[in-house]
């Protein structure tokens, strides 16, 4: 894992990848309770007699469940340490190229592509992550996540 105390520390590393994260089983459990927590109950998701018959072959988990691990897989790869404070401050691209069938490990990489300075001790970082699927050719999603550090 990547560690980083300083804004200079994060400028040096722009354009480095940060590494990879643990496999995760994304499972029918986890897409279940994300259905209910959101309202979105759509089939593909929760009715796998339906799901089975349908263009997947099973249940697939919703795009923002994968999109919302991002949190879950940063403090394998990189951590920012000796903030103030950090927040997430959004996303400027979000696509989901693939699906991701229920019961699959998944896991994140994560580049450094930009630190935007805000103040002298303050700055958004944006790392790209790509949240890959085993053994599928390609990344169920790609997202550029901006978080606002205060150091």
């Amino acid at each position: 894992m990547r560690t980083f105390s300083t804004i200079a520390e994060l400028d040096a590393a722009v354009g480095d990848e940060l590494g990879v994260s643990d496999w995760l089983v994304l499972d029918q459990a986890m897409i279940d309770a994300f259905a209910e927590v959101t309202g979105d109950r759509q089939w593909i998701h929760v009715d796998a007699e339906r799901a089975a018959k349908g263009p997947f072959g099973g249940t697939i988990a919703h795009g923002y469940l994968t999109l919302s691990l991002l949190p879950q897989f940063r403090p394998d790869i990189f951590d920012i340490v000796d903030t103030r404070m950090s927040l997430n401050y959004g996303l400027n691209k979000v696509r989901f190229p693939s699906t991701v069938p229920a019961g699959s490990r998944v896991r994140a990489s994560a580049r450094l592509a930009a630190v935007e300075h805000r103040g002298p001790a303050e700055a958004d970082v944006v790392v790209e992550y790509r949240v890959e699927v085993e053994g599928a050719p390609k990344p169920a999603c790609v997202a550029e996540s901006v978080v606002r550090v205060l150091f």
